[in-house]
């Protein structure tokens, strides 16, 4: 069904040509949606989970947290074993994989057997993501790269702001088990179509670095952890929280200086050294902050503080994701006719103008300003998603293209958790600090209608006129908490934008270059 791959010296392909690449496609983009789903779809879902497994609201978060954990420390092996078994086998295996999982989550009857599930279903997802980018790549010729990712990244932009929208419509509609379950015709038919489809990579001996995995991993668990609990367990007062961090500077720090010492490393030295590569990791950590953030802000405060049913809610911010269709389709015709550091840094300053929009948010607003709001920021965080890939992959070989797509998820993935947990710190910190404020305002002149020193001889209906006043002193102060998170968030945007600058051009013959060693 696959063509020969076309190689370079030392057996590296360039791409790989196939007689079917639309369906082959299809089929890359079925299992990177469905992956990328399952980071949103199952939250909406936690409280029916709840009732269900018969869990504690804190003890249920761990079908979150577990998930989260098993992908961040089963990513970075995705460049070693694509290359030890082959990345076609990797990829039919993590998608297999990932099948039964979600069957046995949505078969879950306790929170243990969820947790175990889920902890499953988070290792095969760790290694969708990167292999269907590096497919999508070595499928295309290097002069097409940049339509290829844009038509990935459609899928990876898209599927989070889709998530939360059609977890809460299954969960209503039939049940909360088939938020896992929906996986299971879609994956097949995407499994059986990559079995016809996807070519083969030769598997290449490599070295596997085993003390820099078990500590990057012991690193990343311990990371993700005290992200993960860290509101929960008010930070730094939890002991928890205190060995969680301890173990993540540790490990992090020996991984970082093991990388630049050891012969053999995890991840190739070359690879780290390219200037392109890592400028992008830390673009993917805001731009993680900055799709994930406000996913995680906005449900909970249009359901909460203004009352709109969770559809609506839904439907509403699903206009970040016609946004990101748009500025895609965009960006990817310009990439090649524009200087690409100038679309990523114009992205993330439209990204920021549109969180300053959300600034100016009231509780008396109808849809249009999320609306309006929610396409800008789509438009913006499109335009940076396809020049950003391309500027990274432009300068590093291809045999590293799987290792440096891990990278690049776990960053961004890194970046998401980094993002919703100092939001809903400073969510939780300014909204008290706002209450008392607001609090000390409320006086007889400023309430005219109540005097607070008669209100006891009322009994049961002065308690209840305070209750009254603090409840809409609570939802303004709660408000002013959501509009300081989106000043936070839109700083964090404006202060990449001049990293761009460091981003290096591909040079202007490197397509020239690739095309004369496929002509060998």
């Amino acid at each position: 069904m696959a063509r020969k791959p076309t190689r370079l010296s030392g057996d590296i392909p360039i791409h790989a040509q196939v007689q079917h690449r639309g369906l082959l496609m299809i089929a890359v983009m079925g299992a990177s949606i469905m992956q990328i789903l399952d980071t949103t779809i199952a939250n909406v879902a936690i409280p029916h989970m709840q009732s269900s497994l018969g869990a504690t609201s804190e003890s249920v978060n761990w079908v979150l947290t577990s998930y989260i954990v098993a992908t961040a420390v089963a990513m970075p092996l995705t460049g070693w074993l694509a290359d030890r078994i082959g990345r076609r086998q990797l990829f039919l295996i993590s998608v297999c994989g990932f099948i039964l999982a979600s069957m046995a989550c949505g078969a879950a009857q306790s929170l243990e057997q969820m947790v175990l599930f889920r902890i499953f279903q988070g290792l095969f997802a760790a290694f969708i993501g990167p292999l269907s980018q590096s497919v999508m790549l070595d499928i295309h010729p290097p002069e097409q790269h940049s339509r290829a990712m844009s038509i990935w990244g459609m899928g990876i932009m898209v599927g989070p702001i889709l998530g939360p929208f059609l977890g809460g419509w299954l969960t209503e509609a039939v049940n909360w088990r088939w938020v896992f379950y929906v996986n299971v015709p879609v994956g097949i038919l995407t499994l059986f179509m990559l079995w016809l489809l996807l070519p083969d990579r030769a598997a290449t001996p490599r070295r596997f670095d085993l003390f820099g995995f078990s500590i990057l991993a012991l690193g990343l668990a311990a990371l993700q952890l005290l992200l993960d609990r860290g509101a929960h367990e008010d930070w730094f007062s939890s002991v928890e929280i205190w060995i969680e961090a301890g173990l993540a500077l540790a490990c992090l720090w020996i991984f970082l200086v093991h990388m630049f010492t050891a012969r053999e490393p995890l991840f190739p030295k070359s690879m780290l050294r390219d200037r392109n590569m890592i400028t992008a990791l830390g673009f993917m950590i805001i731009l993680g902050l900055a799709m994930f953030a406000p996913m995680a802000l906005l449900p909970p405060m249009l359901q909460k503080l203004f009352g709109w049913p969770i559809i609506d809610t839904g439907m509403v911010l699903a206009t970040r994701g016609i946004g990101i269709l748009l500025s895609m389709a965009l960006a990817g015709r310009l990439v090649g006719r524009v200087d690409a550091r100038w679309l990523v840094g114009t992205g993330f300053a439209i990204g920021a103008f549109s969180m300053w929009m959300m600034s100016h948010w009231t509780l008396d607003m109808g849809m249009s300003p999320v609306v309006i709001s929610g396409l800008v920021q789509g438009l913006g965080m499109g335009l940076v998603f396809i020049p950003l890939n391309s500027l990274a992959f432009a300068t590093i070989p291809p045999q590293y293209r799987t290792d440096a797509s891990s990278l690049l998820n776990l960053f961004r993935s890194l970046g998401a958790s980094f993002g919703i947990s100092i939001v809903v710190t400073m969510l939780a910190s300014s909204g008290q600090r706002s209450h008392e404020e607001l609090g000390g305002h409320i006086t007889n002149s400023a309430v005219s209608m109540l005097d607070a020193s008669t209100l006891d001889r009322f009994g049961q209906l002065g308690d209840g006129a305070l209750a009254m006043v603090n409840a809409e002193i609570t939802r303004q102060a709660t408000m002013i908490a959501y509009l300081n998170d989106f000043w936070f968030i839109m700083w964090a945007m404006l202060a990449v934008v001049p990293m761009a600058l460091f981003l290096r051009p591909p040079a202007k013959n490197a397509a020239k270059v690739d095309m004369a060693d496929m002509g060998h």
